[in-house]
């Protein structure tokens, strides 16, 4: 009510002093001053360009980044006739707070449009080879850091943080090394983490044979030469098996459907031969219906395989919730 008040009685007087007086203060460096009276405004909708980049310039210059950051990504949502200053400005933001990543993936982003403007082109290309260069440094600088650290984390058995090394040094866009490779081979690995360098691999198309020592089987693949786990034939046929739950029991089809991701992330790339898959829906709908306390008949000929699958099952969930969920 009283922000109506004041829109109606005061607004049109005030806003005119609150601008001169923002104005003011920022050309003479009073940047909490000219943030407060500029919030102000904002405050009352009045978002003209001007104060809009005001306030940017104040969050920068009082060295608030994350809130100009955020600022700025609300503005780049509505793509109005100055949507390529914002964009400038979020990228010098981000180039700031060595972002770099985010920076590049921003500015690929934008030049595939055919709209940015040549002098912004030329900008944003700028800002890209500097990010591209201060981002090569630091994977080049942080990348004996990391993998110093995994193989102590090896040593050491701790099977948390080696995943964790995994994922940094991959978002690093290193190829992976012989010595991480040798890692397949190591009981002190985490199958988990196992999987993950198999996919780093198969990221990099590595094509050379690679020997993988895994749930007590040993095996030489070509990363190159197999599925990727989410279009592997026998999840596929497996998720086929158990797609008649979907309707007929969605909370039983969702249990059974993460039972079953679970399970394969941790067997690969060692899966299951495609025709396992009626006995892996089998095995996954029996322990499916154990958890929700299901009562169904069991088919006695198919007790000894159903036996085998469960216990692998419930193996693999409880290995995967070990390092990725709390």
């Amino acid at each position: 009510m009283e922000s109506n008040r004041e829109n109606v009685i005061l607004f049109p007087k005030w806003r005119t002093v609150l601008e001169e007086e923002s104005l003011v203060a920022l050309k003479e460096k009073r940047y909490k001053e000219a943030m407060a009276k500029l919030d102000q405004l904002l405050e009352f909708d009045v978002k003209n360009h001007e104060i809009i980049i005001g306030k940017l310039m104040c969050l920068m210059e009082l060295n608030r980044y994350k809130e100009a950051q955020d600022f700025c990504e609300g503005l780049l949502i509505h793509k109005d006739e100055h949507y390529y200053q914002y964009v400038h400005i979020y990228l010098t933001i981000l180039f700031q707070t060595s972002q770099y990543q985010l920076l590049i993936d921003q500015v690929e982003q934008e030049l595939e449009k055919s709209t940015v403007p040549d002098d912004m082109k030329e900008q944003f290309q700028q800002l890209y080879d500097m990010s591209r260069k201060m981002w090569y440094d630091i994977r080049i600088e942080k990348s004996p850091e990391y993998i110093n650290e995994l193989f102590n984390s090896v040593e050491e058995e701790n099977h948390d943080y080696q995943l964790r090394l995994i994922d940094q040094i991959r978002k690093m866009d290193l190829t992976p090394t012989r010595q991480i490779k040798s890692l397949l081979t190591d009981d002190r690995v985490h199958p988990v983490t196992k999987t993950a360098i198999f996919i780093w691999l198969q990221e990099k198309g590595v094509s050379e044979k690679v020997l993988i020592h895994k749930l007590g089987i040993k095996h030489e693949t070509a990363p190159e030469d197999i599925p990727e786990l989410e279009t592997h034939p026998t999840l596929k046929q497996t998720l086929l098996s158990i797609s008649d739950e979907e309707q007929k029991n969605p909370t039983l089809y969702r249990l059974m459907e993460q039972l079953l991701h679970h399970y394969f992330y941790v067997r690969y790339p060692l899966m299951p031969a495609e025709g396992e898959a009626p006995s892996i829906a089998a095995a996954l709908t029996k322990i499916g219906e154990d958890y929700l306390d299901i009562h169904m008949k069991t088919t006695e000929n198919e007790d000894d395989r159903l036996i085998q699958y469960m216990d692998e099952i419930k193996m693999c969930e409880a290995l995967y919730s070990t390092v990725i969920e709390a």
